[in-house]
């Protein structure tokens, strides 16, 4: 499958290395496709283009280019990007690229401009993920993913037992597809929560703050959470 992913960001590189591993044509972007991001202490990630020609090396069919190529070129679309900026990306991208597709949007609203730990840039009444589905309605917008590290995402297993992800969004159809064929299928991902509509993006935004105090409190990022519910 054709998969497109906005943003060449750890997370874009890693989820895309990953597609690419199991057999998916990869195409990741960036505003600067030959631009390495520094991040200070946290280290250089390579640009959108090396990355590409580096896994082209290993064989995979990997390509890199702007947010609107990817948009083009997937046949499911993947938010990738910071998600203070994840609106002017998709918009960059172009509506009319993605409309008709499935977006999976992972991505988390957060705030990082008076430091660590960062606040969030929309909540309570609202989401990010219900922001992307109002500027794009002709898109399949599928929240999920966003409540884990990339690490996690795509090998859930390291963690030694079953955990729970969410999935929400307002096309039903798009939700099933994401879960059977993304989620179990492509990252192994058991135990799949539907939890409705767009508006649950508001929870799982929501539930980073507590996220990053258990990845302080634990001392790894490593980490998820499993739902356990008294039977009826």
């Amino acid at each position: 499958m054709n998969i497109g992913i906005i943003g060449s960001g750890q997370v874009a590189q890693t989820l895309g290395g990953k597609f690419a591993d199991l057999g998916h044509s990869v195409t990741i972007s960036s505003r600067d496709p030959g631009r390495p991001k520094d991040r200070g202490e946290w280290g250089v990630i390579p640009s959108a283009d090396e990355w590409a020609a580096a896994r082209r090396a290993e064989g995979a069919d990997a390509a890199a280019g702007s947010f609107t190529a990817a948009a083009i070129a997937g046949d499911v679309v993947v938010n990738a990007t910071a998600g203070a900026s994840s609106l002017a990306a998709l918009r960059l991208a172009g509506a009319k690229h993605l409309s008709g597709k499935i977006l999976i949007d992972l991505a988390n609203p957060l705030d990082f401009s008076r430091g660590m730990p960062p606040s969030l840039t929309v909540c309570n009444t609202d989401s990010l993920g219900e922001q992307i589905q109002a500027a794009f309605p002709h898109t399949k917008v599928v929240k999920t993913l966003n409540t884990v590290n990339v690490n996690v995402m795509i090998d859930p297993a390291q963690l030694g037992a079953e955990t729970d992800l969410f999935v929400a969004g307002n096309d039903t159809d798009a939700k099933a597809w994401v879960t059977e064929h993304v989620l179990r299928e492509w990252l192994g991902w058991p135990r799949v929560f539907d939890l409705g509509d767009i508006t649950a993006a508001r929870a799982t935004e929501m539930y980073m703050p507590l996220w990053l105090r258990l990845w302080g409190a634990a001392g790894t990022g490593a980490l998820n959470i499993k739902v356990v519910a008294a039977q009826p």
